[in-house]
């Protein structure tokens, strides 16, 4: 990562371990527990730990070049359990869906799984039945290295879509792929399903509530093409605590659309978004179902904010929180109204306090409201009042607007529910980024 972008505001390790620790003093008012402002329950500790995936006992990973990526950098990633364990997934919503999500939806038809191969270079989508009969037999490889079923292994891909995906580099690396697991191999794992990223993202937490205790660990991949639908990215997660069935694909729907699921960069779906869940079920004396939720929330915010900050092209954070809302729907129909507009995140790019941009993606939304009632500010600086320009020092609001992470609040009037969804800045990045994607 050059110093650009690190000035620039792109993501780092030390953004995804600032917004762990975030997330596991206090709910964060975005994602964490769902509702603003919770704070968790006294009794539920977090603590963050290294290791990302493999942060959970029994866990193994890793990651190689197999020739995927034109530049030979790191581009198959595998992650795997001892054993067949309880798995579950949130998968695109897009209606043209890559092999490898129609391939994993029917692994996990039983509920479960013992491993998950990533593959980064190419998306594996529109490209008709030899892109099933690839992800199939990537899947059979697999298998036959682990000595499991192939049903037991589910398959992700990122990259660019409707390209052949070439069969040979893919399967011809797996046998040494699976030799190369390791406990410690979380790191690896995390790079090599990077597309546009800049960076890897990881975190991991130990959960405790003073009558057990388990681990969660995750990573994730995911620059451009964020939207705020499930799943919106790659990612994987693991766990040691006790959870299976109908209640463990509950709780990662639920911490997903409050986490994953409140994001965006481009407003654009992607083919290929999964997120998955193993659970171990090895925690020797595992907390409640509560403390675990809260557990996956507090990595499933840390990893979702990393996203955003790695967008393409992107320069700033913005914060997107509406409150006085008459339902928690309501402020999300507006947070997300705003929070898609280009125009608005062309106006953060350049730092310009542009609160008539704001209020006219609200009016094009989906949400009923009264103009005349809004307040807006950046920050403390209010600068629109009852829909109309407030008296507001310019200097001041610039200040906020040249911060890394930018608040905006936008007060409805009607109520006291509220929600958050974060989005970056527009950017020439962006452009160049997705101009030249393919060329």
């Amino acid at each position: 990562m050059s110093a650009e972008d690190v000035q620039g505001g792109r993501a780092t390790r030390a953004d995804l371990r600032k917004s762990l620790l975030r997330s596991a003093r206090r709910a964060s008012p975005s994602f964490a527990e769902g509702r603003p402002g919770a704070d968790p329950a006294p009794s539920i500790t977090l603590t963050e730990v290294d290791g990302g995936v493999c942060a959970t006992e029994g866990i193994v990973a890793t990651g190689i070049a197999a020739g995927l990526k034109p530049s030979g950098a790191p581009d198959l990633a595998l992650v795997a359990a001892r054993r067949a364990v309880a798995a579950a997934a949130v998968q695109t919503t897009n209606q043209v869906k890559a092999a490898p999500v129609k391939v994993t939806a029917r692994h996990l038809a039983d509920g479960q799984a013992r491993a998950v191969l990533l593959n980064a270079g190419n998306a594996n989508v529109c490209t008709g039945e030899p892109g099933m009969v690839v992800a199939e037999s990537s899947a059979e490889a697999v298998a036959a290295a682990l000595g499991c079923r192939p049903e037991d292994v589910l398959v992700c891909s990122t990259g660019v879509i409707g390209v052949p995906l070439p069969p040979q580099p893919l399967l011809g690396a797996i046998p040494g792929l699976v030799s190369s697991l390791s406990p410690t191999g979380g790191s690896l794992a995390a790079q090599a399903m990077l597309t546009t990223d800049t960076v890897a993202k990881q975190a991991a937490v130990d959960v405790s509530d003073g009558g057990g205790s388990c681990v969660v660990g995750g990573m994730a991949k995911g620059s451009g093409m964020i939207a705020p639908e499930m799943a919106t990215m790659l990612g994987v997660l693991t766990t040691d605590a006790p959870l299976e069935g109908p209640a463990l694909q509950a709780m990662l729907r639920r911490v997903s659309d409050r986490t994953f699921g409140r994001i965006t960069v481009d407003g654009c779906q992607s083919t290929n978004d999964a997120v998955i869940l193993l659970s171990t079920g090895e925690a020797p004396a595992p907390p409640s179902p509560a403390a675990l939720e809260q557990g996956l929330s507090a990595v499933c915010s840390a990893l979702a904010q990393a996203l955003v900050r790695d967008g393409e092209g992107a320069t700033r954070t913005l914060a997107v929180r509406v409150v006085g809302a008459p339902t928690e729907g309501d402020a999300l129909g507006v947070a997300r109204a705003i929070a898609a507009s280009a125009l608005v995140k062309t106006a953060i790019a350049g730092g310009d306090p542009n609160w008539g941009r704001i209020l006219a993606a609200m009016g094009a939304g989906p949400v009923r409201f009264d103009p005349d009632q809004v307040d807006v500010a950046f920050g403390e600086v209010t600068v629109c009042r009852s829909g109309v320009v407030a008296g507001f020092d310019r200097d001041r609001a610039a200040a906020v607007l040249r911060g890394p992470e930018v608040p905006l609040t936008v007060d409805l009037h009607l109520g006291e529910a509220e929600a958050t969804v974060l989005t970056c800045d527009l950017t020439h990045g962006y452009i160049t980024i997705n101009a030249e994607y393919t060329t």
